[in-house]
């Protein structure tokens, strides 16, 4: 080892602590917008003044200001692996952590003459602190910002999956009715032209339906910036919806909804329950398209709201094709949703031929009716 302290090889001995201390100003003396890019293409230069600075260390033990100067120099290096380890890619941080662990570790040694084995490894286990303190610093944040950024994927994906069953519920029953209606004009269009009329007219009803629902889509779409829309139905619209689907189809439905339960519902189970109708609706049209009767009951309990939708079999079956089409996020989405609510929901045969679906939701009864 050099023992000189010459000009030199003060130089030499300074140059890793100048040349880290370069590097943070070259990083930061920037434009904020640039500065974060800079901090993350520090860990080559870390990984290179740490090599230096471990040569230094033990060629050049009494180069420069001895321990003062060394210190700076470790000081540096340990605020130089906390950026790379907050801003820099885990690839370049694994080959910059040991080298800056290690030149700050064993700055102390050569400058010690009598030190047992022992000794040495405890002064360098002391110096391995502000190293983990310095990884602490650098990586809490890190880990703060990997577990927003998930949370914004896992929002965003969440949000994708709820537009995508908005459009399900609500345009899957406007163009099933819009079929109905059609196939309906084509069979009367010859005996019966005001009948094709009247057809029309609910076909354009049932059209700008889906439009407007897609609208709704595309605007949530934009993000909190949006122009406020307008909410989503609720039990309050089951009326119209009975009504449009009894005028639509050859299903004549009946709806048996008492104040009690509408009250008891909050806004969201009350959405929910719209939906639920909504549904099972489009899948009497969809599948039971001549079943002369449907029903749509509501039950309210001290701590409950059923909701029972039962449709009688049909003249004839519905063809094999429909019956196999699924369409894939209708019921399975609605029960989840019923589910996240506390609430349950099943379908299933019924009676002669018919179907049922039953869906229970937790819902709160007036104070004054209790």
């Amino acid at each position: 080892m050099w023992e000189s302290t010459g000009p030199a090889v003060q130089v030499l001995g300074a140059l890793p602590s100048l040349a880290a201390a370069g590097t943070l100003v070259w990083a930061v003396a920037r434009p904020r917008a640039a500065v974060r890019q800079r901090l993350g293409r520090l860990a080559r230069p870390t990984t290179v003044w740490a090599a230096l600075s471990l040569t230094t260390s033990f060629a050049l033990p009494k180069a420069g200001f001895d321990s003062g100067w060394k210190l700076a120099e470790s000081a540096v290096l340990l605020l130089l692996l906390a950026v790379v380890t907050r801003w820099s890619p885990l690839r370049e941080l694994k080959s910059a952590l040991p080298l800056t662990a290690l030149a700050v570790a064993l700055w102390p040694l050569p400058l010690m003459d009598s030190e047992s084995f022992l000794e040495s490894i405890g002064i360098a286990t002391f110096w391995l602190l502000p190293v983990a303190a310095a990884l602490v610093a650098g990586a809490y944040p890190r880990r703060q910002e990997l577990r927003r950024r998930s949370a914004v994927a896992e929002a965003r994906s969440a949000q994708r999956l709820q537009l995508s069953r908005d459009l399900h519920d609500f345009v899957a029953h406007d163009i099933s009715g819009i079929v109905v209606q059609a196939q309906a004009a084509r069979f009367v269009a010859s005996t019966d032209p005001s009948h094709t009329v009247l057809a029309l007219e609910r076909i354009e009803k049932a059209g700008l339906s889906a439009l407007a629902a897609m609208d709704r889509t595309v605007q949530m779409l934009h993000g909190p910036e949006a122009p406020t829309t307008e909410p989503l139905p609720d039990v309050s619209r089951l009326p119209s919806l009975i009504s449009d689907f009894t005028s639509a189809g050859a299903t004549e439905a009946h709806l048996d909804l008492p104040p009690l339960a509408t009250e008891a519902l909050s806004r969201e189970a009350g959405s929910a329950a719209y939906r639920i109708v909504l549904e099972a609706l489009t899948n009497i049209r969809r599948h039971a398209p001549d079943a002369p009767r449907a029903t749509v009951t509501f039950t309210p309990t001290a701590t409950t709201v059923e909701i029972r939708v039962t449709n009688d079999r049909g003249a004839r079956p519905a063809p094999a094709r429909r019956r196999a089409w699924r369409g894939g996020l209708g019921l399975p989405a609605l029960t989840e949703h019923a589910q996240a609510l506390g609430g349950t929901l099943s379908a299933g045969p019924h009676g002669d031929g018919g179907w049922q679906l039953t869906a229970v939701l937790p819902a709160t009864l007036p104070k004054e009716t209790s």
